[in-house]
């Protein structure tokens, strides 16, 4: 069979400093129009601290304006970069990897344990994908609603609905993790082989007592045999010349 080119470690690193630094850029505008605000608390009677989603007057006038027309656009920037990018951008992948794979022999992929890999990783992605998919379609359509009617809607219907997104967010949150451990065997294998470990940590490990008192009973003995160990009593010493 033949050998798998491997990618070099400079390729990774740049293809990860494109998605971070990317994901970092897009992220810059949601920073500058979130603030600290205070109010006085209708319960307590004394000032808290709330955030807001309304730009500082501290901001250049430049970037001030910028920011302000991201406010008006933000469930259509919101929705394209966070929910259609990443979606196009996994099925692109998936699409290319499916006709490189395509191109090659079957008779080399098949049955062997790195098709075998390929496998369980495309699945993975594919399933966090669709997870993904569903818990920010609700966000995204109470952003564009919420956009467009909120003039028309009661205070009741809002908090209903940045309920539901915590609540989808929160989801997807706990979905997440559990897909990859059941999804990613090795990871999975190994995060039981670690819950097994502190289990048995923290209970009286009367296994390794034991273990441990063997061993102790097994290195006393053969210590007792090299140092413990009675002297013989020499063998007397030859006549030298002839008796007598």
């Amino acid at each position: 069979a033949s050998t798998r080119p491997i990618e070099q470690c400079q390729s990774i690193i740049a293809k990860l400093a494109v998605i971070w630094v990317g994901s970092m850029t897009l992220s810059v505008p949601e920073i500058l129009l979130w603030q600290l605000a205070q109010d006085t608390s209708p319960v307590s009677g004394g000032e808290t601290e709330f955030c807001t989603m309304k730009p500082s007057s501290n901001l250049p006038e430049s970037i001030y304006s910028l920011v302000l027309t991201y406010q008006n656009a933000r469930m259509w920037w919101y929705f394209g970069c966070y929910f259609c990018l990443p979606i196009l951008f996994t099925v692109s992948c998936q699409l290319v990897t499916r006709r490189i794979r395509g191109t090659e022999k079957k008779s080399e992929c098949r049955g062997t344990k790195h098709g075998q890999c390929e496998s369980h990783l495309n699945c993975t992605i594919i399933a966090l994908t669709i997870i993904y998919g569903l818990c920010t379609t609700p966000e995204n359509v109470c952003n564009i609603v919420v956009a467009y009617m909120s003039p028309d809607m009661s205070k009741q219907t809002l908090d209903l609905l940045n309920l539901i997104n915590q609540f989808f967010l929160f989801f997807k949150c706990s979905v997440t993790p559990v897909l990859l451990l059941c999804l990613c065997r090795p990871l999975g294998q190994a995060f039981m082989d670690c819950c097994c470990c502190c289990c048995e940590g923290c209970g009286p490990d009367t296994t390794s007592s034991e273990g441990s008192a063997d061993s102790k009973l097994k290195t006393e003995m053969s210590s007792s045999i090299f140092f413990d160990k009675p002297r013989e009593t020499p063998p007397p010493l030859l006549a030298l010349g002839t008796p007598c």
